[in-house]
């Protein structure tokens, strides 16, 4: 996950610095020019300043995964306010006070990633977490935090709200799989060891609701493209369909195939996945000749794409993403791996499940398409 933190006092920059130093993240913090006056220290603490904080809010509300304001709440409320979308694209959103006391799950609590957030900060702190969602509260499993831990994604969002109500009322999911559909076994299991009430489907049963079902709770798992119809989906299911993983890729001239498969292959179990799980890989042109990234394309039966300078700086500069100055002075951008991967997400954009990451002559980033 890619974070920006905004402070507006001395303190509260003091704070977010421990936070930095607590994660693996990429933690990015943006604070007043007073703050961050000399050019030395804004060098050495990478900190990104700003003249007005609505203004910079504004613009990198979608650029980052989460964002961390450690500040009052109510200055938080108006200034994101103006940025709110949707609640299946919207980033977490989480506020601290300035002493460190307590960390606020704001926005996005289960989708966005944000309660999961604030209990990673908290603990780091040892500050106390604030987490109002009600399934939380009460104590239940809502399906959208399993879509989010699954990277699947929920429609339509109105029956989000109608599983959550059953969920809290004591009933329980029964979970429906097409069982044609890659890696449905892997979501059976993955549900089951949640206590979940799972059932592999052939495709003509996912939705068949008999009259003894109509109050059941479901969620049907398929692909997208074989979602019915609003009007035509029973009142008491929710569909979820995977979101695509993107890989990507950045080599060395000449790499073998090789040591791409093989980071591949590490890159996905640091996120507790297997390479078939990938979707897409995208690199930059100057890589569409390299064996090595063509092969794992042929080898995954996937499809590689490649993109040109401008379209990833505007990833790049949308994203603020961080730039190596070799990777410039090789191929004239400073960041490949995830800005192809940005690129390839195209308009419904993604969150970075694994930020770029150096293995033997190859880089990659995997990122789940939002």
């Amino acid at each position: 996950m890619r974070i920006a933190c905004f402070v507006v006092t001395q303190r509260a920059l003091n704070l977010a610095r421990t936070l930095r130093q607590c994660l693996d993240e990429s933690f990015t913090i943006y604070a007043p020019q007073q703050l961050a006056a000399r050019a030395d220290e804004l060098q050495s603490l990478k900190i990104r300043p700003f003249e007005r904080l609505s203004e910079s809010v504004q613009t990198n509300f979608h650029a980052y995964d989460g964002l961390v304001f450690i500040m009052a709440t109510g200055i938080v409320v108006r200034m994101i306010a103006p940025c709110l979308d949707s609640k299946l694209t919207d980033p977490a959103v989480v506020v601290f006070d300035e002493q460190g006391q307590h960390g606020i799950s704001l926005l996005s609590g289960h989708i966005g990633g944000a309660n999961e957030l604030t209990r990673h900060l908290c603990q780091s702190i040892g500050a106390g977490a604030v987490i109002t969602t009600a399934t939380d509260v009460n104590g239940c499993l809502a399906p959208d935090e399993l879509a989010q831990r699954l990277a699947l994604r929920p429609w339509p969002k109105v029956r989000i709200k109608t599983l959550n109500a059953a969920v809290l009322a004591g009933q329980k999911i029964h979970w429906r799989i097409d069982r044609t559909l890659p890696h449905s076994v892997y979501y059976k299991r993955m549900l089951e060891a949640e206590g979940q009430y799972v059932d592999l489907c052939v495709p003509s049963q996912l939705l068949v609701i008999l009259p003894e079902e109509a109050a059941q709770p479901e969620a049907v798992i398929l692909a997208e493209d074989q979602q019915p119809r609003l009007q035509d989906l029973p009142e008491n299911v929710l569909c979820l369909s995977p979101r695509r993983l993107i890989a990507g890729v950045g080599c060395r001239r000449g790499t073998p195939a090789a040591l791409v498969m093989r980071a591949l292959d590490m890159a996905c179990r640091m996120i507790g996945r297997d390479r078939s799980f990938i979707d897409a890989l995208a690199s930059t042109v100057v890589k569409s000749h390299e064996a090595g990234i063509l092969y794992a394309g042929d080898s995954l039966v996937r499809p590689v794409k490649f993109y040109n300078n401008e379209e990833m700086q505007q990833q790049i500069d949308l994203h603020q993403l961080e730039e190596s100055d070799f990777v410039g002075e090789t191929i004239g951008i400073g960041n490949v791996c995830e800005a192809a991967a940005y690129c390839c997400a195209g308009e419904r954009g993604g969150r970075l499940a694994l930020r770029k990451t150096k293995f033997e002559k190859v880089t990659v980033a995997l990122l789940w398409e939002k």
